[in-house]
């Protein structure tokens, strides 16, 4: 491998430190414990730095890294949901803060089917079409569980729909 910007412009680290924060939420969000969401974010990327594939962009890196973490967690939920469910791994202390003027407190109650959309639309900022490329579903698939998303969290808030 080339280390010397090797993934679309920039090095393993720089790629690393760009976007620990895009892979730990995804982990973090679809997991809801913080040690096996570390876990997962370790596997995303050592397979980035082992497979070492080229990116047209960033943007292509990051939607990379989200679809591995995604897999990554399916991966580990498929594993260790024989021991448990995953709401009892849930780490209630952190990372989340549960004051309800919080988003990360309403994706938290969220099934993970509408809390990884939610999460990548609001807090990632990608566009449904994106979203729907990132997850390998029909952009009208993305816009019904946006819009079922945003009800449940309604109900969650007890308020105003999510704009």
């Amino acid at each position: 491998m080339n280390s010397d910007n090797a993934f679309a412009g920039l090095t393993f680290e720089q790629a690393v430190r760009k976007y620990a924060d895009t892979v730990t939420g995804v982990c973090v969000m679809r997991l809801q414990n913080i040690a096996d969401a570390e876990d997962c974010f370790q596997n995303t990327f050592s397979k980035l730095y082992i497979k070492s594939p080229r990116f047209k962009s960033e943007e292509h890196l990051k939607a990379w890294l989200i679809r591995v973490a995604i897999n990554e967690c399916a991966d580990y939920m498929r594993k260790n949901r024989r021991e448990t469910t995953a709401e009892h791994y849930r780490d209630e202390s952190a990372p989340f803060n549960y004051d309800k003027s919080d988003m990360s407190w309403a994706l938290s109650k969220t099934p993970p089917l509408y809390r990884e959309v939610l999460y990548l639309f609001y807090c990632e900022d990608y566009k449904i079409s994106e979203i729907a490329r990132i997850l390998g579903k029909k952009e009208n698939t993305v816009k019904s569980l946006l819009k079922r998303g945003r009800e449940i969290v309604k109900k969650i808030y007890g308020g105003d729909e999510v704009e």
